[in-house]
């Protein structure tokens, strides 16, 4: 039987080319492995040329026995999973996970709905699409849509139902270009807006802002939800932010449009008012600063909805509209037109790369690889395995504060820096972590978190060995550092160490939650424990109380996160979040540093 002929590699030796081709595992040589089977190659090679040129001098180059090939390069990345996808750990793992995330999917789906049966009903009556159904029109056919916050005000308000917090929030391409979309609910409450409404609306326009996404808001709004006055009208960060936020980013020359699809009443009218460029809708969207309840009220005159800001008012006669349309797909069209006359920028090539490698694993296992019991120790490289291009991770100090793993890789062509915990944090983890985010800064590289983190080391030793200092260098270059940051918390975010892993206080540009994640000052057993060491008793409902606040959909209710997702999902909300911040409008800063206490 004839033989195949070896494959070549361009400048391989012979004998590592075929060492190569009989190694039936190839690509999933370990790192040692590897980088032993090239040293021996080049060795036998080199000492085989030296005997043949023993007469040449020391100067000859030997180009074929000094060559290193790429493909070694990413070999010697690869990360090797150990996970036994088959062990009884892991199906029990993946069993748990499942059940946690059919629980939260049913709780993402009942938002999904919005208001009642009957307001729905009455809301389509009105040849009205529903807040959801404008928004898939508006984003552009196959896109996805990253909706955020979509357990906003879940279990807040006793006796009422404020489903996603009455508005609907994300990212998506129109006409090829992201932007943010906020578009009211008004079967959810009137579409007014409650304290978590308003928060939900700034965190949309704050993460608009940091990615320099332009804003489509579909308005449908009955105002201000009264009741909730005090915590809605008069603070900083309350119902006046919006108009502020919406002016402040317009002279940034990040665009701002609004589609009127029913009421604007009272500071509402601000929204289109501000916007620049406004479409309406006729015989459905009406603009005033006070309805005609109101203006009765306060100057006798009566007057109807449609003649005090209708449609053909703000378009023909006020000017504050600028175009016209006829129901609710029409105005969609419209908007849709206005963002492809935006002359706004869709490049990302500069950043991202044309092409690139699922992971060699499955993302779907990342369930049975973490599971839902948070006290026992998961390899944080598993979960990068699944998560990043090709499972290829180039690790930063492998070797040195193992309890932080950091290294660079990619995320659907998007060059990343990840700092994932494997561990508490002790002071060499924390010096790691500082330098590694000085390379990412210096470098323009965009930071990963992934979180699993019960806080720093405590203790004389550690006080001793300066945890102090060494933490704060961290949480300084967390801070400071000027190139984008994402976080997923995927296990516990506790005391210090979510400071250190870039928590909520540290404007990472999105955070997301698996339905595992705990956040807290610490947990119900550490606790127990101080309050027993000061002489107190511990109060049973005090630890059940912490237990419930310390739950992902508790975070997720009140916006300490952007979202609650399976962990199936990271992988593309990561590159979603990724193509909003490093798209062609990103505005790149330089970084200045805070003093390291030395």
């Amino acid at each position: 039987m004839a033989t195949m002929p070896l494959p070549r590699r361009p400048g391989l030796p012979p004998g590592l080319a075929r060492m190569i081709h009989t190694s039936s595992h190839a690509r999933l040589l370990t790192r040692r492995s590897s980088s032993t089977l090239l040293r021996t190659a080049l060795l036998a090679r080199y000492s085989s040329s030296s005997s043949s040129s023993s007469s040449q001098t020391n100067n000859t180059r030997r180009t074929r026995s000094t060559y290193t090939s790429p493909w070694q390069a990413k070999q010697i990345s690869i990360i090797q999973s150990k996970i036994d996808v088959n062990s009884t750990e892991y199906m029990e793992n993946k069993r748990n996970m499942d059940g946690l995330v059919q629980q939260v999917t049913k709780l993402h789906e009942r938002a999904a709905l919005g208001g009642s049966d009957k307001a729905r009903e009455k809301h389509v009556g009105r040849g009205k699409m529903l807040a959801r159904d404008r928004v898939t029109a508006l984003v552009d056919p196959g896109q996805p849509f990253l909706e955020l916050s979509a357990l906003a005000g879940y279990d807040m308000y006793p006796g009422e139902d404020v489903a996603a917090g009455g508005i609907v929030t994300g990212i998506a391409s129109v006409e090829g270009v992201m932007c943010m979309i906020v578009a009211n609910d008004s079967t959810v409450k009137g579409g007014t807006y409650y304290p978590v409404t308003v928060k939900k609306h700034l965190r949309a326009q704050e993460i608009a802002q940091q990615n320099r996404l332009p804003c489509v808001y579909m308005v449908d709004s009955g105002g201000a939800n009264l009741p909730h006055q005090a915590d809605v009208f008069p603070d900083r960060d309350h119902f006046g932010r919006i108009f502020y936020n919406q002016a402040r980013m317009s002279s940034m020359g990040i665009p701002q449009l609004s589609l009127v699809m029913g009421p604007c009443t009272a500071g509402g009218a601000y929204v289109p008012s501000m916007s620049d460029e406004s479409i309406i809708v006729q015989e459905q969207g009406h603009i005033f600063l006070a309805g005609p309840p109101l203006v009765k009220a306060a100057t006798g005159e009566v007057v109807s909805a449609e003649d005090l800001g209708g449609g053909k008012l703000h378009s023909e006669i006020s000017g504050v509209t600028d175009y016209l349309a006829v129901d609710d797909a029409h105005a969609i069209i419209l908007a849709r037109r206005c963002v492809s006359n935006l002359n706004y920028s869709k490049d990302s090539s500069a950043v991202q790369t044309a092409t690139w490698e699922e992971p060699m694993y499955d993302v779907e296992e990342l369930g049975g690889v973490v599971g839902t019991n948070l006290k026992t120790q998961i390899d944080v490289h598993e979960v990068i395995a699944r998560i990043v291009d090709g499972s290829q991770f180039s690790e930063f100090k492998p070797t040195y504060g193992s309890t932080l793993v950091t290294g660079f890789a990619s995320i659907y062509g998007h060059q990343v820096g990840i700092i994932a915990n494997n561990g508490i944090l002790f002071s060499e983890s924390s010096l790691k972590g500082a330098h590694f985010i000085q390379l990412c800064a210096s470098r323009g590289i965009p930071l990963v978190f992934l979180q699993n983190i019960s806080g720093f080391m405590v203790g004389q030793d550690a006080e001793k060995g300066g945890i102090a200092k060494n933490g704060a260098k961290l949480v300084t270059a967390v801070a400071c550092a000027e190139v984008p940051k994402f976080t997923v918390v995927f296990g516990s975010s506790a005391g210090a160490g979510n400071y250190g892993m870039c928590g909520r206080a540290y404007s990472p540009r999105f955070l997301w939650t698996w339905p595992t994640a705990k956040t807290s000052v610490m947990g119900p057993e550490q606790l127990s424990s101080v309050m027993e060491a000061v002489g107190k008793t511990v109060d049973p409902r005090l630890k059940e109380r912490i237990e419930l606040e310390s739950e992902a959909t508790f975070s997720s209710a009140r916006l300490w996160d952007d979202g609650i997702i399976p962990p199936s999902h990271t992988r593309r909300a990561l590159g979603m979040g990724l193509q909003a911040a490093m798209c062609g409008s990103a505005e790149k800063k330089e970084t200045r540093w805070g003093v390291f206490r030395m």
